[in-house]
């Protein structure tokens, strides 16, 4: 805002100018009141997180044998197999597919764990192929949470597994053709 102001040494007046910038002192105070208090005001998201269960340092966690496992393959198209079988056996027939329903994963998993011969020692093996999506994989890991299994490995498919499922999977699209 300018200022009319009068030199008494000369007589004359003259018009002075104050500085047109405002003073942003108070602005920053402001803005660090408002930085505050959203900082407080916010809810932040809690993360949504599996528990991972490993063995204690020197637990004997016993063999993992096929009666006393279970082996769940994943592959392309929301599909999966299972087996109980050893893998110098293993053929595409051994390979049972199912589901993501109740009666699916969740089924086989509680029949297999009443008829193994170590209910303590139970073993869900998890192995999604390259054909599997990580919903997928989400999903079965659900499923361990739902049955309660504290003991499941995620691990790669074997050269024999890997066999097997290609091979069903060749079986498969020659029946779509």
């Amino acid at each position: 805002m300018a200022e009319i102001t009068e030199n008494l040494a000369n007589g004359k007046r003259t018009l002075r100018k104050n500085s047109s910038k405002p003073d942003m002192t108070p602005m920053v105070d402001l803005g660090f009141l408002l930085i505050t208090f959203f900082m407080f005001t916010t809810t932040f998201s809690n993360p949504n997180m599996m528990k991972l269960f490993m063995p204690e340092k020197g637990d004997e966690t016993g063999d993992v044998s096929v009666k006393n496992s279970i082996t769940f393959i994943l592959g392309k198209n929301d599909r999966v197999f299972w087996h109980q079988k050893d893998l110098k056996n293993l053929a595409k027939s051994d390979l049972v597919e199912t589901d993501f329903t109740i009666n699916g994963i969740r089924q086989q998993i509680l029949e297999k764990l009443k008829t193994s011969s170590n209910p303590k020692n139970f073993t869900v093996i998890i192995k999604p192929s390259n054909d599997a999506n990580f919903k997928n994989t989400v999903d079965i890991l659900d499923e361990m949470e739902i049955t309660n299994m504290k003991r499941y490995a995620l691990v790669d498919l074997f050269p024999a597994e890997q066999l097997a499922y290609n091979q069903l999977n060749e079986s498969q699209i020659m029946k779509n053709k």
